[in-house]
């Protein structure tokens, strides 16, 4: 009978967004391919390092313990071939993460892999490979530099609970009324919400992973899920409404909300105690980044300019 992975949650990442492979990308870089590939080959007993997703991806193989069909999934989709991407395996297997998967492109983008395994969600450290995901539909973001301890093995270990922040307009939602912001300025977008605040808006590309978090949610009462969310938006009222009345048409559970009315966003996140965030403005996931596991989401009409 064929593996399904139908009813589970489904993240692909990439090596260097899994593991701090800093030291590898900067060969290839400098000295090309066949140095990288080299480097790799001499170099694949030692155990890479955690990288920023590291903490995360720990934590929802996690919420497998204790059930009898896992319910989250891991992928590795990766740009090294099968033969320098031994290393990783060994890294995984060393860690004890259950990821048995994988897909090794030897250069090419992986990104259309994420269809094939189901993928509601990816993850890599390669802009241009999320740029591609994104724009055939799928959920991904660009994982950032963050702080010294977001991959480490200890960081957040004693709170198993899962806690992922996600910003409203052009992630969750679409960029409609981002895009009346940037062309018309707050008043016009703050009277044409008012006005249809009872119209839900269109989904962004981060509903259909939202909504898979939210099946795996309603498995469980409120008080002992292990999987936490938060909108973390700059909407505040009279903006509210809509974003409200939206998620109620989803039928979709968000446990957060916090609308800031153009507020910083590091702070609150780091309150929530996200292990990821996803936000589509670079200066906004800079700043998180320096706190949070932060996920760029180059996605509307504040990334068009650099496309």
């Amino acid at each position: 009978m064929p593996v399904s992975f139908e009813d589970k949650l489904v993240v692909a990442i990439s090596s260097r967004a899994l593991f701090d492979m800093t030291e590898g990308h900067e060969i290839f870089v400098q000295r090309g391919i066949d140095a990288y590939c080299q480097y790799q080959i001499d170099n694949e007993d030692v155990i890479l390092e955690p990288g920023v997703a590291f903490g995360l991806v720990r934590k929802l193989l996690a919420l497998n313990a204790d059930q009898e069909q896992p319910r989250v999934e891991v992928i590795l989709l990766s740009r090294n071939s099968a033969d320098t991407g031994l290393r990783v395996f060994n890294s995984i297997e060393h860690y004890g993460l259950e990821v048995t998967r994988a897909a090794f492109t030897n250069g090419a983008s992986p990104y259309r892999y994420v269809p094939a395994f189901g993928a509601q969600l990816f993850l890599s450290a390669d802009p241009n490979d999320v740029v591609q995901a994104l724009d055939r539909g799928y959920a991904a973001a660009t994982i950032l530099p963050g702080p010294a301890d977001a991959g480490s093995t200890e960081a957040g270990h004693a709170d198993r609970q899962v806690r992922i922040a996600f910003d409203g307009d052009a992630v969750l939602f679409s960029d409609e009324a981002e895009r009346v912001f940037k062309e018309s300025g707050l008043n016009a977008f703050s009277a044409r919400e008012r006005a249809q605040a009872k119209e839900p808006l269109p989904g962004g590309p981060f509903k259909r992973f939202l909504a898979a978090l939210h099946g795996l949610q309603a498995e469980y009462s409120a008080e002992s899920c292990p999987i936490r969310t938060a909108l973390v938006t700059a909407r505040a009222a009279p903006a509210h409404e809509r974003v409200i009345r939206t998620l109620r048409s989803w039928n979709i559970r968000i446990d957060e909300a916090l609308f800031l009315g153009g507020l910083p966003k590091a702070d609150f996140l780091e309150a929530f105690g996200a292990d990821i965030f996803f936000d589509d403005q670079q200066g906004h996931c800079d700043l998180a980044s320096r706190h949070v596991t932060t996920g760029h989401v180059p996605h509307g009409v504040a990334n068009e300019a650099g496309r």
